[in-house]
């Protein structure tokens, strides 16, 4: 029976880690007895995995992909090949680790696979089984800002044909006020629909996860609707904007997209249900990321397709007519502002904005010439002077 018992390793935070940070904590455990061991280690490890079969009977194939991130190990007591007697009972040993701070993605649990940061500690003794333990901690990664939105509003454009049964056509304009958030934020949606046919439709909001495995040069696809809003009915022959509150569920997980073989999506799909057509439809890409790392513009409201200067995304051509753009942005408020803590809040050192420039510069206007001494000025000659 071994003498080791209670093996724990307990950390000095449980919040989320992310690239650079340390991980500082304890192990602990009980001896029954003085026991000789070769070394007792902590190791830190971040790994990828995914897997899945398609097919079946012989035309079955199985696809898997591993990627390792990083290894970290800490001796508490060092190795030694004639061994180190521990004494009999309670032992406490601090440890530390330092996550590398290159780029890496964030903790994932999926139907095919996962990415996973854990710390394994192990007591190694001469011809006896190693004892272990491990804990999994939960890692998100500051890399997804270098591939996520800007936070500002987003917008696109579809304008469609109903088709030969109904005269006219629809224009639609969908907006979001910001294009990052956090799991539990609730976003603000618009749908601006012109109606110049002679159906009745309803606009439609929805946000959708996209998870993709890639291994062995296929993909593994899957999807799931986290949100979901039904507008009111659009009459034929008219014009209406209509909004949505959309909610973020507090159990979304983080965009990935720095991870070669698991990435994780996520869009908003505003588009209009037409009876008996295929729908207009506009998608607006949204990115979900940790508290501390989402600073939103401040929340405007529904402008059309290329206001400030935003992209429009849209598998439709842009609309026929021109989209109106501001003139102008006006100063925010100085506001207090801390970081650290995750506040949207501008900091007192950011810079205020005025109105925007000019594209042209105005022409100067040419001053007249100021003399610098008492003397008058030269009165012009006469006319008997010249002739």
């Amino acid at each position: 029976m071994s003498p080791i018992e209670n093996l724990t390793i307990t950390c000095d935070k449980e919040d989320a880690y992310s690239e650079g940070d340390t991980i500082t904590g304890v192990l602990s455990f009980n001896l029954t007895k003085d026991t000789k061991v070769k070394s007792v280690s902590v190791k830190a490890k971040g790994e990828a995995y995914c897997s899945w079969t398609e097919g079946s009977g012989d035309d079955e194939r199985s696809y898997s992909a591993y990627r390792s991130y990083f290894k970290e190990k800490h001796f508490v007591v060092p190795e030694d090949a004639t061994g180190s007697v521990l004494p009999k009972g309670i032992h406490h040993f601090k440890f530390r680790l330092t996550i590398p701070s290159e780029s890496m993605p964030s903790s994932f649990k999926g139907l095919h696979g996962h990415i996973r940061y854990i710390l394994q500690a192990k007591i190694s003794r001469k011809w006896r089984w190693s004892s272990t333990a491990t804990k999994e901690i939960d890692f998100a990664s500051k890399s997804i800002l270098k591939f996520s939105g800007t936070g500002c509003p987003q917008s696109g454009s579809v304008n469609k044909k109903v088709g030969v049964f109904s005269k006219g056509e629809v224009h639609l304009t969908a907006s979001v006020n910001r294009d990052m958030c956090s799991p539990g934020d609730t976003l603000t949606a618009f749908a601006k629909i012109c109606n110049t046919s002679s159906k009745s439709m309803k606009p439609k909001f929805s946000v959708l996860k996209k998870i993709s495995y890639h291994a062995g040069g296929s993909t593994n696809f899957s999807h799931e609707t986290l949100f979901k809003c039904v507008g009111d009915t659009i009459e034929p022959n008219s014009e209406a904007t209509s909004s949505c509150n959309v909610v973020i569920p507090a159990s979304a997980i983080y965009n990935i997209n720095n991870c070669e073989i698991i990435s994780v999506d996520y869009v908003l799909k505003v588009y209009l249900d037409i009876s008996f057509r295929i729908d207009p439809v506009v998608v607006i890409p949204l990115t979900i990321a940790p508290p501390s790392l989402t600073y939103p513009c401040e929340e405007v409201g529904p402008y059309p397709s290329g206001a400030f200067g935003v992209p429009s995304y849209s598998d439709f051509p842009a609309p026929l007519y021109p989209n109106l753009v501001p003139t102008g942005v006006l100063n925010p408020a100085p506001q207090q502002a801390n970081l650290a803590s995750g506040s949207n809040e501008l900091p007192p050192s950011a810079p205020l904005y005025d109105f925007l420039a000019p594209a042209y510069p105005s022409p100067s206007v040419q001053q007249p010439a100021t003399r610098l001494d008492n003397q008058p000025e030269d009165q012009p000659p006469s006319y008997s002077s010249l002739f």
